[in-house]
């Protein structure tokens, strides 16, 4: 049967010969069009990838192009690496608020679901915010304990950013599903407080972008990348290891 196809391709010519091929041979055409488009979609992936250095996310804060550059992009020319090869995430249009009448209430339930999948995929290092988003994220168990955590990471770098230092409540413990069923019941909880936040108003970017209520710096307990997360807080206070106090 081959000999005979290949016997009659040879005597066609034009728009037959090529329509005989096509109903003759469309499927393993069809098979090595897909092999070829999996190929080339694996080299692009190989090639274009860029490795993920940090990723941040604000919460409850609205940045201008300026602002969003200066805490994405210019971070990775600040470590003086390449954004062709690397990338900084900066998650915007988060909305924690409890306020129903604040415009932004309507994004809430959306963005904790997007805030808790990067949380539990290791997609987010570092958040920026507002007091009512960082009594969230600090009340939930969130946050590194920057009193604990700074001295060690970086005992130059704690000194320098600890008259910043804010507290918050982690909740250790509350009877929240018991009030789901007996409404006459009041709210108790067990807290304990600690220093998981940084006031960023000191700091260059966040004091000239004007805004009218503290912005937050709190690091994500469960982050892989804490040496990057430390290397960012030093950038926002435009710090040197080498020195002893903010430049």
């Amino acid at each position: 049967m081959k000999a005979i196809r290949d016997d009659n391709l040879k005597t066609l010519k034009g728009r037959t010969k090529i329509q005989y091929i096509w109903d003759y041979y469309k499927l393993p055409l069809a098979i090595l069009g897909i092999l070829l488009y999996v190929l080339a979609y694996i080299l692009y992936g190989h090639f274009t990838a860029r490795e993920p250095v940090l990723y941040v996310a604000l919460v409850n804060v609205n940045a201008g192009g300026n602002l969003k550059k200066g805490l994405g992009e210019d971070f990775l020319g600040h470590r003086n690496l390449n954004p062709s090869k690397n990338k900084l995430e900066l998650y915007t249009g988060l909305y924690l608020t409890d306020d129903e009448l604040n415009e932004n209430h309507q994004y809430t339930y959306a963005s904790r679901m997007k805030i808790l999948a990067v949380i539990d995929g290791e997609l987010l290092d570092v958040v920026l915010m507002n007091q009512e988003a960082f009594d969230a994220f600090s009340q939930n168990g969130y946050l590194y304990d920057l009193e604990d955590f700074l001295p060690q990471a970086d005992s130059g770098l704690y000194n320098a950013v600890k008259p910043d230092l804010a507290a918050n409540i982690v909740i250790l413990e509350d009877n929240q599903e018991e009030l789901m069923f007996d409404s006459s019941a009041s709210y108790h909880a067990v807290t304990e407080e600690h220093y998981y936040g940084i006031d960023l108003s000191r700091t260059t970017l966040i004091d000239s972008a004007g805004f009218h209520e503290p912005v937050y710096f709190g690091i994500i307990a469960n982050t892989p990348r804490t040496d990057n997360a430390v290397d960012y807080l030093k950038y926002l206070y435009n710090y040197e290891s080498s020195g002893s106090d903010i430049q």
